[in-house]
C-alpha cells in the first residue's frame, strides 16, 4: 500500500468521485504516474453518490488538474480583481472554478460535458457560490461568449489553436487570458524570430497580443495522467495593433509559412513581415481573394486554419 504526504492529501477541492484516483496520482512525489490504459477511452471509472460511473476520457481532453499549489498559482498569476467576470473554458469538476469564485465577482464556465456540469453545480452549491456562477453547456468553439474581463482556463489540448484564434481575433475585449496548454503548443506560441519553433501561430498571435511564459506543469499533476507536460502562459491583447487588413495578413502568413517547402521567413519579425506585405500590395499583389467574405468572425472556428503551420 502506498503512503502519501499529508500536504498532498487535502481533498477539500477534490470531487468525491475522483478521490481514489487522486490518491493514486499523489504518488507523483516518488516520480510515479498513474498507470496507462490500453484503452484510451476507459481511463477512470468511479462511483458517484448515486452509484453512476464517472468516466474521464483522455481522447476528449479530460485531464483534471489536481495539484492545489499549481491551482493557487494560476489564480494568483491571473491578478483577478474583486469586480472581474472570469471566463473559464472546460471547468471539468471545478477544482479551478472554486478558486476563481473566491477571487472574482462572477465566473462564466463553458463546459460541453453535462456530467461535469452536474458535478460543478453540486460542488459550487456546497460552497455557497451558486449566485456567482453561470454555466454554459455548449461547445466553446461554437458559443457566443458573453462579456468578460479575463480568461482563466485549463483548456482541452485539442482545441488550443481555434480557441486562441477565437479569443485574440474575436470582438470581445478582455484584459488577459491565463491558459494551461500542452507544453509543445506553448513553446510554439512563445517562439520568437530565429527560434527553431518559430511558426505561423506565433506570428499571427503576436500581431495582436503579447504572450508571457508563467510556469511548467508536470503531467503528474493531472487525472488521468496525460502523455506530455503542460505550461501556463498569459496572453495580453495589445492596446494598439498595426493598421493592416487582417484577412490579407492571415493569407500572407499562410503563404509565407505553408507555401514554401524549404525556406520560411523564420528570422523576420512582424514589423519586417508587415513591411514586406505592404510592398507586395503596393505592387498590386494580394494574397486574400477580395471577392470572398471576411474570415474574421469572433463566433466561428473558420479562423483556426490560419493559426496552424
Amino acid at each position: 500500500m502506498h503512503r502519501f504526504p499529508k500536504s498532498l492529501s487535502n481533498t477539500r477541492f477534490v470531487p468525491t468521485q475522483l478521490t481514489l484516483s487522486l490518491r493514486q496520482l499523489n504518488a507523483r512525489s516518488s516520480s510515479r504516474c498513474h498507470p496507462k490504459s490500453d484503452n484510451d477511452d476507459n481511463i477512470h471509472r468511479r462511483e458517484d453518490n448515486e452509484g453512476a460511473p464517472l468516466h474521464l476520457y483522455k481522447s476528449k481532453g479530460q485531464h483534471i488538474l489536481t495539484n492545489p499549489r499549481v491551482l493557487d498559482s494560476i489564480v494568483r498569476k491571473s491578478h483577478i480583481k474583486p469586480t472581474d467576470t472570469v471566463l473559464e473554458i472546460g471547468p471539468g469538476t471545478g477544482n479551478l472554478t472554486l478558486r476563481l469564485l473566491q477571487a472574482a465577482r462572477k465566473v462564466v464556465a463553458v463546459e460541453i460535458d453535462k456530467r461535469m456540469v452536474e458535478i460543478l453545480h453540486k460542488r459550487v452549491a456546497e460552497k455557497g457560490f451558486e449566485d456567482q456562477l453561470t454555466v454554459i453547456c455548449k461547445d466553446a468553439l461554437r458559443t457566443v461568449f458573453p462579456q468578460f474581463d479575463l480568461v482563466v482556463a485549463n483548456i482541452p489540448y485539442g482545441i488550443s489553436s481555434p480557441l486562441v484564434a477565437k479569443l485574440v481575433y474575436g470582438d470581445k475585449p478582455f484584459r488577459s487570458a491565463t491558459l494551461l496548454l500542452q507544453k509543445e503548443f506553448a513553446r510554439r506560441l512563445l517562439a520568437n524570430p530565429g527560434d527553431s519553433e518559430f511558426n505561423r501561430l506565433a506570428v499571427n498571435v503576436k500581431l495582436v497580443a503579447d504572450v508571457e511564459f508563467v510556469m511548467d506543469v508536470s503531467k503528474r499533476d493531472f487525472v488521468p495522467c496525460p502523455k506530455v507536460d503542460s505550461s501556463v502562459v498569459i496572453i495580453r491583447p495589445k492596446a494598439e495593433i498595426p493598421d493592416v487588413n487582417l484577412d490579407e495578413w492571415l493569407a500572407f502568413t499562410r503563404t509565407c509559412f505553408c507555401g514554401f517547402e524549404a525556406k520560411r521567413p523564420s528570422k523576420l519579425c512582424n514589423k519586417e513581415l508587415l513591411h514586406l506585405l505592404a510592398l507586395f500590395n503596393q505592387a498590386g499583389i494580394y494574397f486574400h481573394d477580395q471577392s470572398k467574405p471576411r474570415i474574421r468572425d469572433a463566433d466561428n472556428i473558420e479562423l483556426a486554419p490560419a493559426f496552424s503551420s
